[in-house]
């Protein structure tokens, strides 16, 4: 018997079965395909808009993503720089091919971890409790917990316009009979939907007639322990280019021919990452719909026509392709594909990952409902943490919704469901200014040394670099500001015609004065990075206080653990729907259950009281 299987080698289950092998457990991963694991069959990037924040909560807790995606970049940009700290999120555009190499040499040099190419065809339960998998050659595998990380290959069918095939991404197999037997296990499952555009070579493009879009300048990682990557000059650049009429008058002169709209597709598809077709129909007033030209490896002719996702057939996406401005003698390397699969919902799982009906058995990534790469990643890492824990003893890893964006989508998955493939975004945090791409370590570190991810040496930097930042915070504080001309100039440059006071870090407050100019103004010795972090947390600290004063709120509500035994059918003055909600998800704190939809105030307030009786 082994600790431990995770079938599939996606992002999920790469980072799942790291965690659970750097735990000490005996891991099995089962992938069709070693040569596929960790690949990139959509968008060759990491990161983004909340997701990149994900990426350094995923390094901070011991993930392998973020050194991955900082070590095979062919482009860094730090995006929304002229918004608040809160919505500043890196992105990286990955080179495939290095990306998958550097991620499978990680995994087959990894002790305690054996990866084995197979088909697993069932899921062995006895006793409500995970028994094993039986394999396509009918050989049973016995485990003590697993993971199943199969992304969009369950059941799979690719489409274009009418012709469907019964495959997984880019031409791989697909597990025909898996989704079944967790239909059989009493398992609710849906059909999800979501495609890919097309390949260009790249020598058939002419980019004079699209905007540059440049890396940034800044040395920013994802992890904590990069110190160096690909330099700006070295970086590889995207472009930005826009449909045109013509090929919105081709589009939906061929609606009918699309998969979506000619009635193949059964499965949902993604709302903030549509196809094309599904742009034009749902955004008919918006004149033009813009496009990016993404290098997909330094060891490929190809760029990938991000935002032109499609279902059309071949002839179709020839001619909408080469309407678009420098695509005009494109030649395509690779067409658009939608692709269906299978889900289970989310509601049926723990939000430590684990299925309630059945223990042992944990669910991450697009499995789950969730879309995109570091969705998957963050699910991977806490199943396996939560595998591990659940093994060796150690207390679940559950994230709050103040904690980490990772806390907030397992808190959406498991609390309010999904009928469409989830992608993080920003506005799903009430608490953004709390989740940071600065402060990932402080928010997550702890937590990964203590499931023993972090390694001492690293946890001792941590501690360091917080005594350096509590030091400078005070310093800041207890300081008065000094005048001089040098200072004067500054502020005069910036628009002061004043020459300070008060401490520096009233100073810093100000609007456009830079802490690491004062520092430098002043002979402070302080690092980039560090000046940047205090920086946010002097100029934010008043909206910061107030954040964490909120989020103590939700703190209190989730420590009222509710027992899992509890009967919500038989509970007086509980609403109907409340009841049937309760009873459904069963929630694991009062935090929770005021999230679920249809429970309302006055439900919390019973159940609260009811709680206190119980305990009193």
């Amino acid at each position: 018997m082994v600790d431990v299987i995770v079938v599939g080698g996606g992002h999920a289950g790469c980072e799942a079965a790291l965690a659970t092998a750097r735990m000490g457990l005996k891991t099995f991963l089962y992938t069709l395909d070693i040569n596929w694991i960790a690949s990139m069959p959509c968008n060759p990037s990491i990161g983004g808009p909340a997701k990149g924040i994900v990426v350094r909560e995923i390094d901070a807790l011991g993930g392998q993503m973020a050194k991955n995606a900082d070590k095979t970049a062919l482009q860094f940009k730090m995006l929304n720089t002229t918004k608040g700290p809160g919505v500043r999120s890196l992105r990286v555009q990955s080179d495939k091919i290095e990306y998958k190499k550097s991620m499978q040499e990680t995994l087959l040099n990894q002790e305690n971890l054996t990866i084995i190419e197979a088909m697993v065809e069932e899921v062995l339960v006895e006793n409500n409790k995970i028994k094993g998998i039986r394999l396509e050659d009918n050989s049973v595998v016995e485990c003590r917990a697993l993971i199943l990380t199969t992304g969009t290959y369950m059941a799979s069918l690719v489409m274009v316009s009418a012709d469907v095939t019964e495959e997984g991404p880019d031409h791989q197999k697909t597990t025909k009979n898996l989704s079944e037997s967790l239909r059989k296990l009493g398992l609710r499952t849906f059909r999800l939907k979501t495609g890919t555009p097309a390949r260009i070579k790249t020598d058939s493009i002419d980019f004079s007639q699209a905007q540059l879009e440049e890396g940034t300048s800044d040395d920013i990682f994802f992890s904590y322990e990069t110190t160096s990557a690909r330099k700006l000059s070295d970086q590889v650049p995207c472009y930005l280019i826009y449909t045109t009429p013509k090929t919105h008058e081709i589009i939906n002169a061929n609606l009918t021919k699309s998969s979506m709209y000619s009635g193949v597709v059964k499965g949902v598809g993604p709302r903030y990452c549509p196809s094309i077709e599904d742009k034009l129909v749902r955004f008919a007033d918006k004149e033009r719909h813009q496009l990016f030209l993404e290098p997909e490896s330094l060891s490929m002719d190809t760029t990938y026509v991000q935002g032109f996702s499609t279902s059309m057939p071949y002839d179709v996406q020839d001619a909408m392709l080469r309407s678009l401005p420098g695509l005009d003698n494109c030649v395509i390397d690779k067409y658009a594909y939608a692709i269906e699969y299978d889900a289970i919902d989310p509601l049926q799982l723990k939000p430590t990952l684990e299925l309630k009906s059945i223990e042992g058995l944990f669910c991450a990534g697009q499995i789950n409902g969730t879309s995109g790469y570091e969705e998957a990643a963050g699910q991977g890492l806490i199943a396996g943490i939560n595998v591990g824990a659940k093994l060796l003893g150690k207390k679940p890893l559950v994230l709050r919704r103040d904690e980490a964006y990772i806390g907030v989508m397992i808190d959406d998955l498991v609390t309010k469901g999904t009928k469409e493939p989830y992608r993080l975004l920003t506005s799903r945090s009430e608490y953004r200014l709390l989740m940071r791409h600065d402060n990932a370590d402080q928010r997550m570190i702890e937590y990964g040394h203590y499931y023993g991810l972090i390694s001492d040496e690293r946890y001792k930097a941590y501690c360091e670099k917080m005594d350096g930042l509590n030091y400078w915070h005070n310093y800041f504080n207890d300081n008065k500001v000094i005048k001089s001309p040098e200072l004067s100039r500054y502020l005069a440059e910036i628009g002061y015609n004043d020459d300070g006071h008060g401490s520096l870090s009233e100073l810093v407050k100000r609007p456009q004065v830079e802490l690491k100019k004062i520092a430098d103004i002043f002979g402070l010795d302080i690092d980039d990075a560090l000046a940047k972090q205090l920086e946010i947390e002097i100029k934010y600290e008043g909206y910061i206080s107030k954040a964490k004063r909120e989020a103590n709120n939700l703190i209190k509500m989730e420590q009222v653990i509710i027992p899992e035994n509890i009967d919500y059918l038989a509970m007086e003055h509980l609403s109907l729907e409340a009841k049937q909600k309760l009873f459904e998800i069963r929630p694991r704190t009062i935090g929770q259950a005021s999230r679920i939809s249809g429970v309302n105030p006055a439900d919390i307030m019973v159940l609260s009281v009811y709680l206190k009786q119980k305990h009193s």
